[in-house]
Protein backbone atom coordinates (compact mmCIF):
# COMPACT_ATOMS: atom_id res chain seq x y z
CA UNK A 1 0.00 0.00 0.00
CA UNK A 2 1.19 3.39 -0.75
CA UNK A 3 1.27 6.33 1.42
CA UNK A 4 -1.27 8.06 -0.26
CA UNK A 5 -3.60 5.28 0.38
CA UNK A 6 -2.17 4.52 4.28
CA UNK A 7 -2.92 8.26 4.56
CA UNK A 8 -6.72 7.71 3.14
CA UNK A 9 -7.17 4.74 5.22
CA UNK A 10 -5.83 5.96 8.75
CA UNK A 11 -7.67 9.52 7.79
CA UNK A 12 -10.84 7.76 7.06
CA UNK A 13 -11.08 4.85 9.84
CA UNK A 14 -11.01 7.46 12.54
CA UNK A 15 -13.23 10.40 13.82
CA UNK A 16 -9.91 12.87 14.78
CA UNK A 17 -7.04 12.13 13.59
CA UNK A 18 -3.73 14.40 13.78
CA UNK A 19 -0.55 13.59 11.89
CA UNK A 20 1.99 14.74 14.83
CA UNK A 21 5.97 15.01 15.38
CA UNK A 22 6.25 13.14 18.30
CA UNK A 23 3.32 10.93 20.33
CA UNK A 24 0.10 12.52 22.09
CA UNK A 25 2.13 11.84 25.01
CA UNK A 26 5.68 13.15 24.07
CA UNK A 27 5.10 15.84 21.48
CA UNK A 28 8.75 16.62 19.17
CA UNK A 29 7.70 20.09 18.53
CA UNK A 30 5.80 22.92 20.09
CA UNK A 31 3.47 22.96 17.40
CA UNK A 32 2.34 19.49 18.17
CA UNK A 33 2.29 19.91 21.95
CA UNK A 34 -0.16 22.86 20.99
CA UNK A 35 -2.28 20.73 18.69
CA UNK A 36 -2.72 18.11 21.70
CA UNK A 37 -3.68 20.86 24.05
CA UNK A 38 -5.86 22.37 22.15
CA UNK A 39 -7.88 18.66 21.00
CA UNK A 40 -7.83 18.39 24.48
CA UNK A 41 -9.09 21.80 25.60
CA UNK A 42 -11.94 21.58 22.77
CA UNK A 43 -13.29 17.94 24.24
CA UNK A 44 -11.87 15.30 22.06
CA UNK A 45 -11.86 12.30 24.20
CA UNK A 46 -11.07 10.15 20.85
CA UNK A 47 -7.89 11.32 19.64
CA UNK A 48 -6.04 9.00 17.07
CA UNK A 49 -2.57 10.41 16.26
CA UNK A 50 0.26 9.53 13.88
CA UNK A 51 3.50 9.92 14.97
CA UNK A 52 5.34 11.01 11.33
CA UNK A 53 8.87 10.06 12.39
CA UNK A 54 7.49 6.48 12.13
CA UNK A 55 7.12 6.60 8.82
CA UNK A 56 8.97 8.39 6.46
CA UNK A 57 6.76 7.60 3.49
CA UNK A 58 3.46 9.56 5.41
CA UNK A 59 6.04 12.27 6.50
CA UNK A 60 6.90 13.43 3.24
CA UNK A 61 3.35 11.99 1.74
CA UNK A 62 0.96 13.91 4.48
CA UNK A 63 2.27 17.04 2.91
CA UNK A 64 1.08 16.01 -0.56
CA UNK A 65 -2.52 14.34 0.59
CA UNK A 66 -3.76 17.60 2.03
CA UNK A 67 -1.13 19.93 -0.07
CA UNK A 68 -0.32 21.46 3.04
CA UNK A 69 3.59 21.80 4.00
CA UNK A 70 3.57 21.92 7.68
CA UNK A 71 2.74 19.12 10.32
CA UNK A 72 0.96 18.95 12.67
CA UNK A 73 -2.18 18.54 10.38
CA UNK A 74 -5.78 17.91 11.94
CA UNK A 75 -8.39 15.69 9.96
CA UNK A 76 -12.01 15.36 11.78
CA UNK A 77 -14.54 13.55 9.74
CA UNK A 78 -12.24 12.70 7.26
CA UNK A 79 -11.71 16.13 6.44
CA UNK A 80 -8.52 18.49 6.34
CA UNK A 81 -8.89 20.87 9.31
CA UNK A 82 -5.70 22.67 9.20
CA UNK A 83 -2.48 22.95 11.14
CA UNK A 84 -1.62 24.92 14.75
CA UNK A 85 -2.57 28.13 13.58
CA UNK A 86 -5.92 27.33 11.97
CA UNK A 87 -6.90 24.99 14.91
CA UNK A 88 -5.51 28.00 17.78
CA UNK A 89 -8.07 30.16 15.91
CA UNK A 90 -11.24 27.66 15.46
CA UNK A 91 -10.35 26.69 18.78
CA UNK A 92 -10.44 30.52 20.15
CA UNK A 93 -14.20 30.97 18.01
CA UNK A 94 -15.51 28.29 19.54
CA UNK A 95 -15.56 26.38 15.84
CA UNK A 96 -13.40 23.57 17.18
CA UNK A 97 -15.51 22.60 20.05
CA UNK A 98 -18.61 22.58 17.60
CA UNK A 99 -16.45 20.75 14.90
CA UNK A 100 -15.30 17.66 17.03
CA UNK A 101 -18.88 17.56 19.07
CA UNK A 102 -20.33 16.88 15.12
Amino acid sequence: MDSQAKIKEIVSSHPVVLFMKGTAQFPQCGFSGNAINILKAAGVEDLHTVNVFDDEGIRQGIKQFANWPTIPQLYINGEFVGGSDIMTEMFQTGELQKLVKS
